[in-house]
């Protein structure tokens, strides 16, 4: 076989197959985007370097920063009166970044409990500023449906209402947004709070209307790119309710003064955002056809699954995820067996989380309809066979 002066298989002799990826994160990104970065790896633009090695403050560089930015904001019709950062540390980070930077010299963090992802959330806060109020919560019911909106009563020190629009794990998901039919979550005085929301597992799936919200973050490696990188949208008028005790690095303020650049970023993580953005600009048509394709997809395996007397899911109709769908098998002892024959089918990552067990195929913007339709036909052969 021919080899290249650095050793191992020319580009000649190599042979990719991809197989269908149902992981939750980090997850799949589309092809079209893999190649493209493929092509550009060595010599970005004729330029004789990679992304990878160029300087974050080169006019080169900040031109996909900034192209990154405009189409990020063009996709969910970001207003002028928003900053859109680029930061690190997961969406974790983001769980002591919103109550340092909004509850300022007063004021009371309020979450709604829907899950493992809010919990952190309530814990991270509880953990740095004592006490938290949970505005309410699905925990009673086992997370099996979102409170409704007459349930989420905020404190009258509410500096924010913070919610989980999509628990990844649980694969339960809101079906309104907390405070909308008011114009935004309400204190018991008929002051408005702000809203933030995790939005990390279903950004970018279909349209948004960004104004009903005061900050939005997304962790990037599920619908926007690679693991590194956070996505916060917030307004301008919370940019300055930060402590003045909290970690530089996480002022939003400073993170818009610095053009998200006080240190330097995940540039390459940042660059390939950037790509998805254009995929789903170009290719795709944007938001309102991805959600279209995203309701098909959800639709085709929801139907299967109720269909069936072998698998099930437990969720709330009207509160079942688009994106994370959770099924169990009615005899667990065949779980093993389930994902071995899945895995040699080419279809990856389906084994539920840790907490909870069972599988879960994610269903992400760059999981194709042929990947849903080859598990649903797996599904069906496997209940067949073992059934």
């Amino acid at each position: 076989m021919g080899s290249n002066v650095n050793g191992g298989l020319s580009p000649h002799h190599r042979h990719y197959h991809r197989h269908f990826n149902f992981c939750a994160g980090p997850a799949a990104l589309p092809t079209p985007v893999l190649e493209r970065a493929r092509d550009e790896m060595l010599d970005y633009q004729g330029r004789g370097l990679s992304v990878m090695e160029m300087s974050h403050r080169s006019a080169a560089y900040m031109a996909i920063a900034e192209k990154a930015e405009a189409d990020l904001r063009d996709l969910l019709a970001v207003p002028a009166n928003y900053r859109v950062l680029y930061t690190q540390g997961g969406a974790t980070q983001q769980f002591a970044a919103v109550p340092y930077n909004l509850l300022g010299p007063g004021g009371r963090a309020n979450v709604i409990n829907t899950g493992i992802w809010s919990k952190k959330a309530i814990a991270e806060a509880r953990h740095l500023f004592g006490d938290v109020h949970v505005a309410a919560s699905s925990e009673a019911g086992g997370h099996l449906a979102v409170p409704r909106p007459e349930e989420v009563v905020l404190s009258n020190d509410a500096a924010y209402l913070h919610f989980t629009a999509n628990e990844t794990i649980g694969g339960l998901a809101f079906d309104y947004i907390p405070g909308s039919e008011e114009g935004g979550p309400r204190r018991p005085d008929g002051s408005e709070a702000p809203l933030v929301c995790d939005m990390s597992s279903s950004i970018l799936s279909g349209p948004l209307d960004v104004s009903q919200f005061g900050v939005i973050y997304a962790g990037a490696q599920k619908n926007i790119g690679p693991a590194g990188l956070v996505v916060v949208i917030v307004r301008d008028d919370l940019l300055d309710r930060a402590r003045t005790d909290m970690p530089s690095l996480f002022g939003y303020q400073a993170l818009a003064d610095a053009g998200s650049m006080i240190n330097t970023p995940a540039t390459y993580s940042w660059y390939l955002a950037g790509l998805v953005f254009e995929w789903l600009k170009d290719e795709v048509g944007g938001l309102a056809a991805m959600e279209a394709i995203n309701a098909r997809k959800a639709a085709r395996l929801y139907g299967a699954i109720d269909a069936s007397d072998f698998y099930s899911n437990p969720i709330a109709i009207p509160n079942r995820s688009r994106m994370n769908v959770p099924f169990v098998l009615n005899d667990s002892r065949l779980d093993k067996t389930f994902l071995a024959e899945a895995e040699a089918a080419g279809l990856l990552n389906l084994q539920g989380h840790r907490s909870v067990g069972g599988m879960r195929a994610s269903l992400y913007n760059a999981v194709p309809e042929a990947a849903v339709e080859a598990l649903v036909d797996f599904m069906a052969d496997f209940e067949n066979r073992r059934g």
